[in-house]
């Protein structure tokens, strides 16, 4: 028996000594059936032995593979991802036997601050790479249970689905005559989510007395903000990897309530917007799920961005819709906004650095931009884009060459005619209308 446990121990040190490829997890395919029959009750409790299935080879490798590939900055404690291989290796049994017998304790998130695209700050919360490791590992195993019973009308942080699939339907809702949105946005969501209610939430799913005490440890860990670490009563931080399924369950009981009243509606995370055919239908339902939210779900709605408007008068995940008969996807102005300020900012000239290394940088943003925003179904928007990031480069050219009036020059003949359009083709400069 002794060799049998000395080998069980040997196999469990020996899932992370294999490096592998940072790839993400392959998504489990499940049957796409998440109707409202289906959902009409819980999914039954997860069985006693799920920390035995959080803790097990194959998912706990998965996790570590999907840390590595995301890389991201040290929590508290100065570890970085690089160096969680080593240090699982190392202290792996001693960790796994406190999360088997429930004492593990996380250590408090380091608070990190980044600018908003509107303006104000988001504040995010980034644990510890070991905890952030444990975090992914218990998420993929309570996601593989509970996605299947999340409303079809949710695509924020889900396997299978994605923004694009949120903006088709909202254009599909519009194009069907529902020429109205209730744009709701929920007033510091992530900060404020009740944890009793989660908690009870979470407790009609899951039987496991370890797995509740771990993740209401999680959500208590505290937040450490210059040098001193502060509890947390309410909210799921940003940062972490649980924190995005955790908030899918908050919101499923709005989704819940938006089912049974029938509404069309597409929810992202904690952005959604109900498709209604009149301003009169819109304000009653704008009136009746905010009140529903604060009566429920303990969560305001923040009146200054909310509003009963016209699709195309409004943003949904960058993206806005044309008016007329056709509706069509376009880019969200405050989008195409943000775009130009990125390219202003990545070829200023006192950058003091070479036009090829220029454009190079210049090209791996547009590709990744062009990613999303290439969704859209304007392709004049991005060949004037095109043509102002070309002018832009000549520009830059002409004023390394201690040149004035640049950009009224840059698009001239002889300009356009010495560095055409081929010219920054050379250098790898993707074109944005070019599909």
């Amino acid at each position: 028996m002794g060799d049998k446990r000395q080998k069980n121990q040997l196999q469990m040190v020996l899932a992370f000594t294999d490096e592998g490829r940072s790839e993400a997890p392959t998504a489990r395919r499940e049957g796409t059936e998440s109707l409202t029959a289906k959902r009409a009750c819980e999914s039954p409790a997860i069985p006693e032995q799920v920390m035995e299935e959080v803790c097990g080879r194959e998912n706990c490798q998965r996790a570590l593979r999907r840390v590595k590939a995301n890389k991201g900055s040290p929590g508290i404690d100065g570890r970085k991802v690089s160096e969680l291989p080593g240090y699982l290796k190392q202290h792996w049994l001693a960790i796994r036997e406190q999360l088997f017998s429930g004492t593990y304790k996380p250590q408090a998130v380091r608070r990190v601050e980044i600018a908003k695209p509107d303006g104000g700050v988001r504040k995010l919360g980034i644990p510890t790479v070991l905890d952030r490791f444990i975090q992914q590992a218990v998420m993929q195993v309570l996601q593989s249970r509970w996605d299947r019973t999340f409303s079809e009308h949710s695509h924020g942080f889900r396997p299978q689905r994605s923004a694009h699939q949120a903006v088709a339907k909202a254009q599909q809702y519009i194009a069907a005559g529902n020429r109205w949105v209730v744009d709701l946005d929920l007033e510091k969501f992530f900060d404020r989510v009740n944890h009793d209610k989660l908690m009870a939430a979470i407790a009609r799913r899951v039987s496991d007395k370890r797995m509740l005490k771990l993740i209401r440890a999680f959500l208590e860990s505290g937040v450490m903000e210059n040098g001193l670490v502060s509890p947390v009563e309410e909210g799921t931080p940003q940062g972490g990897p649980l924190s995005p399924l955790l908030s899918n369950l908050v919101l499923d009981e709005l989704d819940r309530e938006l089912e049974r009243r029938q509404h069309r509606f597409v929810r992202y995370a904690d952005d959604c917007n109900i498709y209604v055919a009149s301003e009169r239908a819109g304000k009653r339902v704008m009136q009746s799920v905010t009140s529903f939210l604060r009566r429920r779900l303990k969560l305001q709605v923040n009146e200054a961005k909310s509003a009963v408007a016209r699709p195309q008068a409004r943003k949904f995940l960058g993206f806005s819709f044309t008016g007329g008969a056709e509706v069509k996807r376009r880019i969200a102005p405050p989008a195409l906004l943000r775009c130009k300020r990125r390219v202003r900012e990545l070829t200023r000239r006192t950058r003091g650095i070479s036009l090829p290394q220029m454009t190079k940088e210049l090209a791996s943003y547009l590709r990744g931009w062009h990613g999303y925003f290439g969704y859209c179904q304007t392709p004049s928007v991005l060949h004037g884009l095109d043509q102002w990031i070309r002018r832009r480069l000549r520009s830059v050219i002409w004023k390394q060459k201690k040149r004035r009036s640049s950009w009224h020059l840059a698009n001239s003949p002889a300009l356009s005619t010495t560095f055409p359009n081929a010219y920054f083709d050379s250098l790898g400069l993707p074109h944005l209308a070019a599909g």
